[in-house]
């Protein structure tokens, strides 16, 4: 297969989202109407397309024996030396993700079709599905940095809409709102790890590495830490990972396909991802390897302790979905990558099929017990059999209280920031008097 078919492939992943995103926008934008077979039929088919552009890419690049499909898309803007370049890559790590995720939000697409019947958001959702898609793609499959964090925005945005989807009840909009900061503050990490990255090494693209490209190592010690923890801090914020997850149990406010691919399935998994690409830094800083592991297991031992307590089964899935991001977390520390891999990808399948299965599933349940007249599960033994009873009790408040970490943010974090917030605000208001001569003022007006 010649260079210019495969660069095409690599490239239509990306286009095809794109170009359904603005097939749907523009003309809702001037008032046009589409129907909801058309709209749902339409997203499955570009998405469809998208999955077999990238796996027929993967198909080429493995019989070809090349390590990678670079396709480059010209040039956005340049001030001095620097020049943002739109740049695809296509390589063992981009091409499965790529197709994988396309696949699933096709499958979302035509799922959505019913579950959302007449809903009065319908064209809404699938408009953010598509953009979602496309940011996705472009994460996946970006050539550098800083293509990666146009995409992770995209991410973002259609994450916490998604959320707010239900915006006439005031917990759906909290809640995306809440998703919204921590990313947008997780985001600052990514932020800055692209402008370090460009003091120290030039640039951000991707280059040569093991088992796929990754990113280039600064030739100071220190810089390449400092990246690497920036790069990890971005991660939690997306993958919801301790002491950050807290918004994870929320975001499920939003409609049952969402919750599935996004926190699921896709979304929930871009952190990894990055890390994946950062794998670089990771093999060659110890530090930043084990905090990586550290912060990976410390999730998968606070989502496995929480969830077994939640009452409501989308939590519980939403902590599933933690628990095992931080075991692929972990398993990123350890210095595996092709494992991490197929963890992700298997972990996404089964999740996103439980969390679409959720409703019915409680539904099927429910009419069992009515029809056998009693409670048709049983809670199996645990392991909480070998725990002391003090410890235990411990562990449970700590599981009902979902790890203090609502309050921990709220008293110490948001609480602390407002304290200092008032502190500037007196002294802001004690030197505007003093500047302004308000005393005097006040002494000469009359009473």
């Amino acid at each position: 297969m010649s260079d210019q078919i495969l660069a095409g492939l690599v490239a239509s992943a990306v286009a095809l989202p794109l170009l359904g995103f603005v097939m749907f926008a523009l003309p809702a934008w001037f008032g046009a109407r589409f129907g909801e077979r058309f709209v749902a039929g339409s997203v499955g088919l570009l998405f469809t397309c998208s999955s077999l552009a990238s796996g027929l890419a993967f198909l080429a690049l493995v019989f070809s024996g090349r390590s990678a499909i670079e396709v480059p898309l010209g040039e956005w803007f340049s001030v001095g030396s620097y020049g943002f370049h739109w740049t695809l890559i296509g390589d063992r790590l981009s091409l499965p993700f790529a197709w994988f995720a396309a696949m699933l939000v096709g499958l979302m697409a035509a799922f959505s079709r019913r579950y959302l019947h007449r809903e009065a958001g319908f064209f809404r959702f699938y408009l953010m599905l598509v953009l979602f898609g496309t940011g996705v793609e472009l994460v996946v499959l970006a050539g550098s940095l800083d293509l990666v964090f146009v995409g992770w925005e995209l991410v973002g945005i259609t994450s916490a809409l998604l959320i707010a989807f239900f915006h006439e009840r005031p917990k759906p909009v909290e809640h995306g709102l809440r998703a919204f900061i921590t990313y947008r503050l997780c985001d600052v990490g990514l932020l800055s790890a692209v402008v370090w990255l460009h003091h120290a090494v030039g640039h951000t693209d991707f280059v040569s590495g093991q088992p796929w490209l990754q990113l280039a190592v600064p030739s100071e010690g220190h810089h390449a830490v400092w990246v690497g923890f920036l790069l990890l801090f971005a991660s939690m914020g997306k993958s919801a990972q301790v002491p950050l997850g807290g918004w994870l149990p929320r975001a499920m406010e939003g409609p049952t396909p969402s919750s599935a691919i996004f926190y699921g399935a896709i979304a929930i998994h871009l952190g990894p991802y990055l890390l994946l690409r950062a794998g670089s830094i990771l093999d060659q800083f110890p530090a930043v390897a084990w905090t990586t592991f550290a912060i990976g297991s410390l999730t998968a031992l606070h989502g496995s302790i929480v969830g077994r307590v939640q009452t409501d089964i989308k939590s519980s899935l939403a902590y599933g979905s933690m628990t095992q991001v931080g075991l692929i977390v972990a398993e990123i520390g350890l210095g595996l990558r092709v494992v991490p891999l197929v963890h992700i990808i298997g972990h996404a399948a089964i999740r996103s099929l439980e969390i679409l299965r959720s409703p019915s599933l409680l539904h099927d349940h429910h009419y069992l017990e009515e029809a056998v007249g009693t409670r048709t599960v049983r809670t199996p033994r645990h392991s909480e059999g070998v725990i002391p009873r003090g410890l235990r009790s411990w562990l449970y408040r700590y599981a009902l209280e979902r790890g203090y970490q609502d309050g921990f943010l709220r008293e110490v974090v948001v609480g602390s920031f407002l304290r200092f917030a008032a502190v500037l605000g007196v002294i802001d208001s004690a030197l505007t008097g003093w500047i302004g001569g308000r005393d005097a003022v006040e002494e000469e007006r009359p009473r």
